[in-house]
């Protein structure tokens, strides 16, 4: 009785999944894809791009981390805390929306997607890693995006489509 209770709860453990589920989306999923490259973001979701949007991007090499990584916090008006600004304020450089992802074994509250206090810098080479969006933009990627969504970067100025057929987002 024990060893079968015991086989059935290691067979159990092999074939469960474990959160999160699967390496890549399955195709109807949100998937964000930034090619630093060409300083863009596109949108894919239900198996489509629904949007393609301009960035800025890091400052130096390799400043904006490459891979794919999961969406871990998602916050409205966020706090910048390197300078003590309130969120909310017009001198906060993240802007109205944060969307941090778990880069170099962080907890998303450091390397995020981020609106800015200048859209004028948008897709230009100026952050210190994060990816910059208008507020407006960012405001409503923000609706869109849950936590759990994956993101690619890349820096290899490559067709959207064929990135997200690569991932198997689309």
């Amino acid at each position: 009785m024990i060893r079968g209770l015991i086989l059935f709860c290691t067979m159990l453990a092999y074939l469960s999944p474990i959160w999160p589920l699967g390496v890549n989306p399955t195709v109807g999923d949100p998937y964000l894809i930034i090619d630093t490259a060409k300083n863009e973001l596109a949108f894919i979701n239900e198996g489509k791009i629904q949007s393609i949007h301009d960035v800025a991007s890091g400052h130096i090499v390799n400043a904006t981390p490459l891979g794919e990584f999961t969406i871990v916090v998602k916050a409205e008006n966020p706090y910048y805390r390197k300078l003590d600004i309130e969120g909310g304020s017009p001198n906060n450089p993240l802007g109205t929306r944060w969307i941090g992802f778990d880069a170099k074994g962080t907890d998303g509250r450091i390397y995020g997607i981020h609106g800015t206090n200048h859209p004028e810098k948008i897709g230009q080479y100026v952050t210190a890693g994060c990816v910059r969006l208008p507020n407006e933009e960012i405001e409503a990627l923000f609706e869109e995006i849950p936590i759990g969504t994956k993101v690619l970067i890349t820096n290899q100025n490559l067709d959207f489509t064929e990135l997200a057929k690569q991932a198997g987002a689309m």
